[in-house]
């Protein structure tokens, strides 16, 4: 069965607030990177504001939940806002029920990334649904993972 963990959103302080958070909790990040570290791509070039913002952090909270986030970064930096700056992020067991998933959540819904395999080695979709509510769906597949660290 998927795993639900709480994806939060930040316009340019997400390292300060995951500072403050591993500090609470103890914990130490299981990864974190910026968009400066992203592979090159013809499809999108990272502004030069944006490479020192995080693509994305991860915290382990618990042995079943993780705390992640990331900064939002060029078109994206303006649509995040206190109240929707954070997402359901939903960690599939497999390929087919992230699909499954992701089709009946998003049904009547806006999806704003398809599910595609992603450079850094999972399946990954985003969207809003019907009710406003911003979700992610996540595979990690075994055999891509042991490829990217």
């Amino acid at each position: 069965m998927a795993t639900v963990n709480v994806y939060l959103s930040f316009n340019g302080n997400c390292r300060e607030a995951f500072d403050f958070y591993k500090s609470a909790f103890g914990k130490e990040y299981l990864y974190i990177g910026t968009f400066g570290e992203m592979p090159p791509s013809e499809d999108y070039k990272v502004p030069s504001e944006d490479q020192d913002k995080i693509m994305h952090v991860c915290l382990p909270i618990s042995n079943e939940t993780m705390l992640m986030g990331s900064d939002a970064g060029g078109d994206w930096a303006t649509k995040v806002v206190l109240g929707n700056n954070f997402s359901a992020s939903i960690n599939a067991e497999s390929k087919q029920e992230a699909e499954t998933l992701f089709t009946k959540l998003s049904e009547n819904g806006v999806v704003t990334m398809p599910l595609e395999d992603t450079f850094w080695g999972a399946y990954f979709g985003m969207f809003t649904d019907q009710f406003g509510i911003n979700w992610m769906v996540n595979y990690d597949d075994p055999t891509k993972m042991e490829q990217h660290p």
